[in-house]
């Protein structure tokens, strides 16, 4: 049972991709377009219009965007997986996680497409691939837990309190702009680092420019210390989809 539904969740995740991509005239390239003209606003806002970006403000801020969309994306679509799928809810009998995994899963696919570009404008700009690449594995497993736990958290409200969706977006801006996502946590005064440095995203963000940008390892008591709150999140979050999910059915008739 357990092997059919990991090939239900990978065919489901691919079957999405297909249709997403289906959907758009500009298909892949629309991927990597959308985060671009993101990250030209805020270089366009900050470095060039108010001058308070840096020398490498611009590297650091594709970093930061390129990553905040990818935890992003998994939140809210992971998040809204459960409530858009309430009708097959009712029809077939699934275990109510599959459906934030599979939206999970799509976006992190369309992720490492973008990661992909960003790699390149990087070394263009002279960061080259380094060893600590090698650092980036657990950093983006620690990302994913603990998108996956704040997204299977909003699966399993939103059906129940769909009014949710109108706050999810403007909470999760306020966690970007706290969490290091278009500024370096080095820049920022130092009793206010130390609390900024508390929460698992900044962390992850700073450990992925010093990845990328100067070829360093992270700090692997930071990042264990991210780790477990990931995983943390990510059982809270699967145990609340599990303890809700029998109501789901009820909700669809």
């Amino acid at each position: 049972m357990r092997q059919h539904l990991i090939e239900l969740i990978l065919f489901s995740t691919y079957a999405e991709l297909r249709a997403e991509r289906s959907r758009s005239y500009l298909g892949l390239i629309w991927w990597v377009l959308d985060p671009a003209m993101q990250m030209a606003v805020w270089w366009l806002l900050v470095d060039v219009i108010l001058h308070a970006g840096g020398p490498d403000y611009l590297p650091s801020l594709l970093i930061g965007v390129t990553l905040w969309q990818w935890m992003k994306s998994c939140m809210i679509h992971g998040g809204y997986a459960i409530w858009s799928n309430l009708a097959l809810v009712r029809q077939v009998r699934l275990p109510p996680l599959v459906f934030p995994i599979v939206a999970m899963l799509s976006d992190t696919v369309k992720f490492f497409y973008i990661f992909a570009v960003l790699l390149v404008i990087l070394w263009i700009c002279g960061y080259p691939p380094n060893l600590a690449y090698f650092g980036l594995l657990p950093l983006f497993v620690a990302m994913f837990l603990l998108s996956a736990g704040i997204g299977f958290v909003l699966a399993a409200l939103v059906p129940l309190l769909p009014d949710l969706r109108f706050v999810i977006e403007q909470v999760l801006t306020v966690v970007m702009y706290l969490s290091g996502v278009v500024f370096m946590l080095s820049n920022v005064p130092s009793p206010l680092r130390e609390i900024l440095a508390l929460n698992p995203i900044a962390v992850v963000m700073d450990a992925a420019r010093g990845i990328l940008m100067h070829g360093l390892w992270p700090n692997w008591v930071g990042l264990t210390k991210a780790s477990l709150i990931s995983i943390a999140a990510c059982a809270i979050g699967a145990w609340v989809v599990t303890r809700f999910a029998s109501r789901y059915p009820k909700l669809a008739a």
